[in-house]
């Protein structure tokens, strides 16, 4: 057992989101992997186990810790300029080749991954938010619903001081996972990594229709939610591909905000070319073609400045100016576009 193992193990406790199974296995449902795990086993996350008949979760540490601006997350529809305070645990629930944070998500499945822990309790994480001006507490680097009992410890610190949560997820997520997050988790960013179910499982080891299904169940729950895609060339950037996935977001609800980001590569996948501005331009104009109201272009900051800019569906007034993470200038009042007085969905207040 390596150090990173053995300090997870030491410093995890029971879970909530599981139930026992008569020949002794653990059925949890914090992610759509329900794994059964045995006696001495973990599940595909490798952070949720069974000790003596009892489910063991993430608690009491983090990987990192830092305030950043909400729109880094990315919500371009959640109190625009605000700060949000991200924590991050070790392990996730997928395994995808072309991970931006795994170091700390693959930690204990790839020997080349390591992320020093801090142990820390959750009423100091919600006093370090508010001492820092953050309105937002965000589970994010690595799969938040690994760690959901963690998260929601946090939340209850933070709610009385008037701080808010955020999951920034893949998504691969149960109904009810959600409905249990639901009182303490107010914005949920979704990852959308493709249209093809076989590549799916092939790329992260996770199914697309879970993803999908989550991302209904978001919505019909009250959640806030922004999707994103990172737009890979070569894997998931063809006019189809794209062209499926803003229908579906579309279908679902159309002030969705979707959010087509560059890729650079890393981990497994360093070897593939980043992504051009052209090709996000080309997946805004799908976006918006499929009739998403709000498509934005990432991780090109200033490269794009038209599609990083919140433009009012109805008469086209610019009403929030961004580049990259910093917001220029916000011209909403009382979340409605000052020239025609549309309402614009979103969290503004």
């Amino acid at each position: 057992m390596t150090s990173v193992e053995e300090a997870v193990q030491k410093l995890a406790q029971e879970g909530e989101l599981y139930e026992k199974e008569p020949d002794g296995r653990l059925h949890c449902w914090a992610c759509g992997h329900e794994c059964r795990i045995l006696e001495g086993k973990t599940g595909i996350c490798r952070v949720r186990f069974n000790r003596k008949g009892k489910l063991m979760v993430p608690d009491g540490y983090v990987c990192g810790l830092q305030a950043d601006p909400i729109e880094k997350k990315p919500f371009f529809h959640v109190l625009p300029g605000e700060s949000a305070l991200s924590f991050g645990m070790l392990g996730c629930n997928f395994s995808c080749r072309f991970c931006q944070n795994w170091l700390s998500s693959q930690a204990l499945r790839d020997p080349g991954a390591d992320a020093g822990i801090r142990e820390i309790q959750p009423g100091q994480i919600a006093a370090l938010a508010k001492e820092n001006g953050c309105r937002v507490i965000a589970s994010t680097y690595n799969e938040p619903l690994v760690s959901s009992e963690w998260a929601v410890k946090i939340l209850r610190q933070a709610k009385p001081l008037g701080l808010r949560g955020a999951f920034v997820s893949n998504g691969h997520a149960t109904r009810k996972t959600l409905e249990y997050l639901r009182p303490w988790v107010d914005f949920y960013k979704v990852d959308i990594k493709g249209f093809d179910e076989a590549k799916y499982r092939q790329m992260t080891g996770g199914q697309m229709s879970r993803v999908l299904g989550t991302i209904e169940d978001l919505i019909d729950l009250g959640f806030w939610v922004e999707v994103v895609t990172l737009v890979i060339p070569g894997w998931n950037d063809s006019d189809q591909e794209l062209g499926a996935i803003a229908r579906f977001l579309a279908k679902v609800s159309k002030d969705i905000p979707w959010h087509v980001t560059a890729y650079h590569p890393d981990y497994r996948m360093d070897d593939s070319r980043p992504t051009p501005p052209e090709t996000l331009r080309r997946a805004c104009a799908i976006g918006q073609s499929a009739g998403l109201r709000f498509v934005y272009a990432g991780n090109l900051a200033g490269r794009l400045p038209d599609s990083e800019d919140t433009v009012c569906p109805s008469c086209k007034k610019l009403l929030i100016e961004r580049s990259g993470f910093m917001i220029r200038a916000n011209r909403l009042s009382n979340g409605c576009c000052p020239k025609c007085a549309t309402k614009i969905p979103g969290v503004w207040e």
